[in-house]
Parts: C-alpha cells; structure tokens; sequence
C-alpha cells in the first residue's frame, strides 16, 4: 500500500462511503489475544460514527461475572456457547464495530453469522507482539499455563487457518494506532467500494 497521506475531507468522505455501503452490517474485529481488537475497534467505532461493542464485556455483563470467573466456575464449553449467544445478539442490532475474543471466531455457528451480517477484519499478530501485550495481564485464561509463550504459538498454530477466512487480514504491530486504523479504513473502502488504490489485505 503507498505511503501516501490523504487529505482530511478525502479520509472522512472515505468513511462515510464506507459506512454507506455498509448498510446494516456491523465490521467484527477477529483475532488473538492481544492483537489490539478493541484498542483498534474503538478509533475505528469513532473514524466511521458506530457504536462500539467489545464482545467480551458483553459477555461478563449478561452473566453478572468475569470471564476468568466463568471458566473458573462453568468451564470454556459453557463460556464459549454463551459467547455465541451474546456475539448472534451483537449482529442482530447492527451496525456497530464488535470487537470479539480470541476463541469466538472458531465456532463454525458464529463465523457463518459474521459472515451473513458483517465484514470481518483478522488483526494479525505475531508471537512477540502477543507475549509483550498480554504478560502483565493476569484476566487470560487460556496462558494460565506453565509456558504461556509455548501456549500462545499453539493457539496460533491452530488458530490462524481459521482467522484466514475473514474478509479482510491487517498486520497488528508497533505503529501509532491510528497508523492500522488508516490501513483498516483503506481496506474497507477497497473491499466495499471498489477502490483499488486502498486495499491492504
């Protein structure tokens, strides 16, 4: 993609096409853990004026617990169906951007969903990145492990063949956020607007 910068009037028009074409579709933001899906989906909800919804907070609101707490308590089976009962609500009051968890695109159910009533973007991360972003966090059930470094590169393994199938994949690393919100905006115009000159997939 050049690096050319736009103007101001030319980057909002963009964005008002791209939430024209967009209809009643919301944008899902797909990936691992620590990859920036909320960090991201919340310059991006205010780049295009939609709502944001992190999928995740949902979840813990409609159980009245944390997610670790839910795993702790219910098991990741349980977790995971309410996941997709919360992410099917989400669609259902479009358009928004919806930033999901790690695992949530994983279910066949919910990818067939976005995929009918939204566009989704994979922000793909490399190991490195994830293990700098999550270490300090201790709400990842998932890298309570003994080698959390060993966990994450096997999620990814498995993972990635799945994250493929979004429709569009934008490289999550250390520049200015603002930086990917642009390359996501110029993917989204590409992809539902038809120009060629914005595509970054």
């Amino acid at each position: 993609m050049p690096e050319t910068a736009s103007p101001a009037g030319a980057s909002a028009s963009q964005e008002a096409e791209i939430t024209t074409a967009l209809g009643k579709r919301s944008i899902v933001l797909v990936g691992m853990m620590g990859a920036g899906k909320s960090t991201i989906g919340r310059r991006l909800s205010a780049r295009l004026r939609l709502p944001f919804l992190d999928a995740d907070v949902e979840i813990e609101a409609a159980a009245g617990m944390s997610i670790p707490d839910i795993f702790e308590t219910h098991g990741e089976s349980h977790f995971r169906d309410g996941e997709a009962r919360v992410i099917a609500r989400l669609l259902d009051s479009g358009p928004a951007v919806i930033a999901t968890g790690g695992g949530a695109f994983m279910r066949e159910e919910t990818r067939g969903r976005i995929g009918s009533k939204a566009v989704s973007i994979w922000l793909k991360a490399d190991v490195d990145i994830i293990m700098r972003r999550v270490k300090r966090r201790a709400d990842r059930p998932l890298l309570q492990t003994a080698d959390p470094a060993a966990t994450v590169g096997r999620l990814i393994e498995e993972r990635e063949p799945v994250y493929r199938h979004a429709d569009l994949t934008i490289w999550s690393r250390d520049v200015p956020h603002e930086k990917i919100v642009d390359e996501c905006i110029g993917a989204l115009h590409a992809l539902l607007c038809g120009d060629a000159h914005g595509a970054a997939s």
